[in-house]
């Protein structure tokens, strides 16, 4: 049967089109994440925990920037005194499955994407439609960049605060599995969507619905926001605090340059 022309189908035929989008995209992370089981060991020794070592490649980075700015060893990392335990029955079975479909998600990103651009290219002009693999490719790129932005610099530094951050030499940190990896979720994907915003903000000015006067109105809030997200998740240093601040409002700044872009366009 040839396929119904964009204009004549109803809501029920895209509400399908949308199940079957769905359907595929979970398929793609269940494959993805069968794959990461044969690679458990790695995933979790070296990966998820790799974080909770003062061997970390971030902690021995920001050591020898530290000497470089002749900070002494003001920001070293010699010890992680926590330890993380289990105290969950199915506690680590849950981990388990969860950091598999975290991983399968990761992995199954572009395809994803490439389902997301089918559904919403028909609404598109002709030679938009054209940019597919532009699409894919930049907010892939984007994606990968938060996720290692957010493994690299926001968890080592969280890692780092709260394992230092004591009310009293009474109180030994001991942090349960599930609160450690909830971290590592939150830190990884809240990066990763985080790195999306210039491609949020391009289809946002597209549709009319946010405007370059309106992000620079907003860009004093925005950039107080990051500083505080900044403040949080760091060790009470300046160095620590701008090397991820800065990334954030550069981001920001770029969504500006993009909206100025699109909002342009529209009026030519």
């Amino acid at each position: 049967m040839a396929k119904k022309n964009q204009n004549e189908m109803s809501f029920l035929d895209h509400l399908e089109d949308l199940r079957w989008l769905l359907v595929r995209s979970t398929i793609a992370i269940i494959v993805m994440a069968f794959f990461t089981y044969f690679i458990s060991d790695y995933l979790f020794d070296t990966i998820i925990f790799g974080p909770t070592r003062p061997t970390f490649f971030t902690y021995t980075f920001f050591c020898e920037l530290s000497h470089s700015l002749g900070f002494a060893d003001n920001i070293c990392i010699t010890e992680m005194p926590f330890i993380i335990q289990n105290t969950e029955m199915e506690g680590q079975v849950n981990v388990f499955i969860w950091i598999c479909i975290l991983a399968g998600f990761i992995l199954a990103f572009p395809f994803i994407l490439w389902e997301v651009w089918k559904f919403i290219s028909p609404a598109l002009y002709t030679n938009e439609k054209k940019n597919a693999k532009v699409f894919i490719f930049f907010s892939s790129l984007l994606f990968f960049l938060g996720v290692l932005f957010g493994y690299f610099v926001v968890i080592p530094m969280s890692v780092n605060f709260v394992a230092t951050f004591t009310v009293s030499d009474m109180v030994k940190n001991q942090f349960t599995l599930d609160s450690y990896i909830g971290m590592v979720k939150t830190s990884v994907l809240a990066s990763g969507l985080f790195f999306e915003l210039p491609i949020i903000i391009y289809f946002l000015t597209k549709l009319g619905l946010v405007s370059p006067n309106f992000l620079r109105t907003y860009r004093k809030y925005a950039i107080v926001l990051v500083l505080i997200i900044a403040a949080i998740v760091t060790p009470p240093d300046v160095v620590s605090q701008t090397i991820v601040a800065i990334p954030m409002l550069l981001i920001y700044e770029a969504s500006i340059w993009i909206s100025v872009f699109v909002h342009k366009k529209e009026k030519e």
